[in-house]
């Protein structure tokens, strides 16, 4: 049995941080009488009280966007934020594509299929084309150039002779 006395001793060690064995040792009480004090007092749990004190609330950081400069209030937990949405993030990285930090690994060379002109990828390892010109011309006009004939020609509304 554990005296009124004892009670409060445990209670102050508990709440100093003391685990049940130390606290045995030092009262000369049995380990599972003080841990069976301290589930009656509430200060059961791995050194701290089972009824957690509430957090103190702390002010949200504010900071600005990077493109517009308008004021974002930071989420409590998770990545910060450095846009207030996404066209400014857009416009932002649009602006400033040397700032983005490529892997030379994903970095590959072609040589266009239409005009024979060497360029470079990001990311994407079936290219064909060095430009969406190159692209439609060898995919409707067999690679060849669109000529003005040929556009007037597709184009032409057929005319009706009537002979009389």
């Amino acid at each position: 049995m554990v005296t009124a006395l004892q009670q409060e001793q445990i209670r102050r060690l508990r709440s100093q941080g003391a685990g049940y064995w130390q606290i045995a040792g030092l009262l000369n009480l049995d380990r599972e009488d003080v841990r069976y004090c301290c589930k009656k007092l509430g200060l059961d749990g791995k050194n701290q009280l089972t009824v957690p004190e509430p957090a103190p609330m702390k002010e949200p950081d504010t900071e600005i966007c990077k493109y517009c400069g308008s004021e974002l209030t930071q989420p409590q937990t998770g990545r910060k934020k450095q846009f207030c949405c996404d066209a400014c993030r857009r416009k932002w990285w649009n602006k400033n594509r040397n700032q983005i930090q490529q892997n030379p690994a994903s970095i590959y060379g072609y040589t266009c299929k239409r005009c024979g002109k060497e360029f470079t990828a990001y990311g994407n390892s079936h290219r064909q084309y060095c430009c969406y010109e190159c692209f439609i011309s060898d995919r409707y006009w067999g690679g060849e150039a669109p000529t003005k004939s040929r556009e007037i020609a597709q184009n032409a509304v057929p005319t009706i002779v009537m002979i009389s």
